[in-house]
């Protein structure tokens, strides 16, 4: 794989529950180096892609490949050892542990059947300093201390920890004041600066136009478009999610699809 081929593209994707049909024929293509914006009205169906390629669900048919093969995906898994890594907007962290045990729950690493601190706490440094993190005070600050930018912070280099290729950010500046979201802005440029994939799910289009390389609008199930962030402007991405449509871009009216998606 090269720098100019994906590192994820999905093809025709669809995924129904029962009779409500919601991913209709998805196409998405995520770049290693680049941050992708995944955006769409409540109900367009984006929630139902990201848990399909993080295998939480398994879509019913289309088309998964990773690094320029095809990946076959049906647990959280088999998305991790690929090198997918998830960053929910819950952020799952747990308040009384400190910022190494958050970032290593789960995936204690021991010697001699006891924790092995000293390189858990080598490598969490190591991982913060590598996406230059310097708003935490030390790796052993308990959690329950941090704000918000920095819980987020914690989350997502968790998530890079783990020699992830690409990282999926749900939400993750919602919660947080203007100086908060800068840092984190800074954080998810970062992560594609080292060479990641980067699909973030926001519904600010001002973070999206501030950090994204492309946006891929979901309207009613469908991929309505995927563009250069170049290609469009604020007014246009709203369009996008609300019609489906803007000028000569998305969907064509004859197949705009009406229903039900989640």
């Amino acid at each position: 794989m090269t720098a100019d081929s994906p590192i994820l593209e999905l093809k025709g994707i669809n995924k129904s529950f029962g009779a409500v049909h919601v991913l209709h024929d998805v196409d998405l293509t995520v770049m290693p180096g680049q941050v992708t914006a995944l955006v769409g009205d409540n109900g367009a169906g984006k929630s139902t892609l990201i848990k399909g390629i993080a295998g939480i669900y398994s879509f019913d048919s289309g088309d998964y490949f990773f690094e320029g093969k095809r990946a076959q995906v049906h647990d959280p898994k088999d998305a991790n050892a690929l090198g997918i890594e998830v960053v929910y907007q819950d952020l799952a962290l747990c308040d009384n542990l400190d910022v190494v045990h958050n970032m290593f729950l789960g995936r204690e690493e021991t010697k001699a059947g006891t924790l092995d601190e000293i390189d858990m706490e080598k490598r969490a440094t190591d991982t913060l300093k590598g996406l230059s993190v310097r708003t935490l005070k030390s790796v052993r600050q308990q959690v329950s201390s941090l704000s918000g930018g920095q819980r987020q912070t914690v989350a997502i280099a968790r998530a890079v920890l783990w020699n992830s290729k690409m990282v999926i950010l749900d939400e993750p500046t919602a919660a947080l004041g203007v100086a908060q979201t800068e840092q984190v802005l800074n954080l998810v440029r970062r992560l594609a600066d080292n060479g990641l994939g980067v699909i973030l799910i926001s519904h600010n289009m001002n973070d999206v136009m501030q950090v994204a390389d492309s946006v891929a609008c979901l309207y009613l199930g469908q991929m309505a478009a995927q563009v250069q962030i170049s290609e469009v402007d604020h007014s246009s991405i709203v369009e996008l999610i609300t019609m489906g449509r803007s000028g000569d871009i998305g969907i064509q009216l004859d197949d705009a699809l009406t229903g039900d998606v989640a």
